[in-house]
């Protein structure tokens, strides 16, 4: 049981970063080609708009299927019941969004809001049709399904969105391009999983999968109004162009960022809803997942920080350049989250969601206290009071996880000390480069490849146990995949 567990763990990894690294490649460059063709005007704008969808969102896509995956024995009849709830509660959403619109529009003196937000809000429907059928893959880890749907979702709006922006639908490019890719998405999904809802309903089963969803919808939904207000605060009181910077900061962080997290939190969550009666096998998967999430994760962000200049430079031009001091504040924030993930993950799974909700309530007052104080002193203070936020987040949750698991804040920062230590003795080594005064092409090549350089041999010289745990499923896996070939030579 726990060998196939591992092995269905490995591969569910295996599928999810193959399709994230896959699909946020696409997306990567796809954004860099828009970005040079539109201004940053048209990206607050659609900041603007989506902010309001991803609000509503979290009514189709948290909490509830979270409860499919935890539960022990979901059926057909929890699975189907949740569908068609889904379906009527996504309905309901559009029509508040489409109604909503013109208010909207006033609000930020935006006439072609209205248009916008009642197109792009078409994702609550096609996101409360394949909610579900997500939950069912994850729940069963069939993770290459996702694989399949998601890259030929990106490939085609990616085509679309770049043709769209080179014939100057300007804006119109971005929301075609949305909508597009999640209803591809949604339809390879459905083809390729052979899940159906059935014709039935239980409100006694609605009842008790809500009992626990709804206490992570709450949750979830506080968390996503705190940053969503935080851009809609920038578009109201500074101005369009702020929070393109602003919001376009993240991107290339978040790449990595929601390349990793994404597909260790999908595949990290119902392996430990597996284990959840057994808190000390719950405590090691934290404790690997937090130690080899970090070692990937600290390198990156801070490469990424120390070349932010001429990577804004060099991928979006002069025009982007205010963006680099928050893609900083970003990597800064990022580099914290493989903790937050191994810990919600891990109270999510022994079914305390209401422990999660007391959390978020707690962060999010602080939050709020943060954010009146620092909204009139400028975006940037604006931003490093988000940061700060987020540190005070990550003492939150890793208190719960001292007392459930033992397993508290300072020794998980114990874990991960040598190679925040090796991560900022890199990033140093890196960012001398920019002394040289050297091209933006040649200055990036020459800080990559020494960057990975230092990383490894200091690794290595160290005896990190990360690299070596790494390396050792790098060598297993090109090891299968040479026995395999063999074994279809010899037929």
């Amino acid at each position: 049981m726990e060998k196939d567990l591992k092995s269905a763990t490995f591969l569910g990894l295996f599928w999810k970063f193959l399709e994230r690294f896959g699909a946020q490649g696409v997306t990567f460059v796809v954004s860099i080609i828009i970005a040079r063709i539109l201004d940053p005007d048209a990206y607050g704008t659609v900041a603007i708009v989506t902010v309001f969808i991803n609000i509503l969102e979290i009514f189709i896509s948290s909490g509830m299927g979270n409860a499919l995956i935890q539960k022990k024995d979901a059926d057909d009849l929890d699975f189907s019941t949740l569908f068609h709830f889904n379906i009527v509660v996504c309905v309901l959403l559009y029509i508040l969004i489409f109604v909503s619109a013109p208010f909207i529009a006033v609000f930020y003196a935006i006439p072609d809001l209205t248009a916008l937000i009642r197109v792009l809000g078409l994702t609550l429907i096609v996101s409360g049709i394949k909610n579900i059928q997500s939950s069912y893959v994850s729940r069963n880890m069939l993770f290459k399904r996702f694989f399949f749907a998601t890259l030929g979702g990106t490939i085609g709006a990616a085509a679309l969105g770049i043709w769209m922006a080179y014939r100057g639908y300007g804006v119109w490019a971005l929301i075609a391009q949305s909508l597009f890719n999640n209803t591809v998405d949604t339809i390879i999904l459905w083809l390729t999983v052979k899940w159906r809802p059935k014709r039935q309903f239980s409100f006694q089963r609605l009842k008790s999968l809500f009992s626990y969803g709804w206490k992570l919808l709450v949750a979830e939904l506080l968390s996503t109004l705190h940053g969503d207000i935080c851009q809609l605060i920038i578009g109201k009181v500074y101005s369009k162009e702020d929070l393109a910077f602003y919001n376009k900061a993240q991107t290339l962080p978040y790449t990595v960022v929601s390349n990793i997290n994404f597909s260790v939190n999908s595949v990290l969550f119902p392996t430990m809803s597996a284990i959840q009666d057994q808190k000390s096998e719950l405590k090691a998967v934290m404790r690997r997942t937090t130690t080899i999430c970090s070692y990937i994760m600290w390198p990156m962000m801070t490469g990424i920080a120390v070349c932010a200049v001429p990577l804004v430079r060099l991928l979006l031009t002069e025009k982007w350049l205010p963006c680099a001091p928050f893609i900083i504040i970003y990597c800064l924030k990022y580099v914290l989250y493989p903790i937050d993930l191994s810990n919600l993950n891990a109270i999510k799974s022994i079914g305390r969601s209401d422990l999660i909700l007391k959390q978020e309530v707690f962060k999010k007052v602080f939050g709020l206290i943060i954010l009146a104080a620092t909204m009139w002193n400028g975006v940037f203070v604006f931003a490093l009071g988000q940061l700060l936020t987020d540190i005070v987040s990550l003492v939150i949750n890793t208190s719960s996880s001292k007392k459930l698991f033992d397993y508290g804040v300072f020794e998980q920062i114990k874990d991960i000390t040598s190679t925040i230590i090796l991560s900022c003795v890199m990033g140093g080594i890196v960012y001398s480069v920019t002394l040289l005064n050297l091209n933006d092409i040649l200055t990036l090549a020459i800080q990559t490849l020494l960057g990975i350089a230092v990383y490894i041999i200091g690794s290595v010289i160290f005896r990190f146990d990360c690299f070596n745990y790494i390396w050792n499923i790098v060598k297993g896996f090109l090891s299968k995949i040479k026995t395999k070939q063999g074994v279809h030579n010899e037929l």
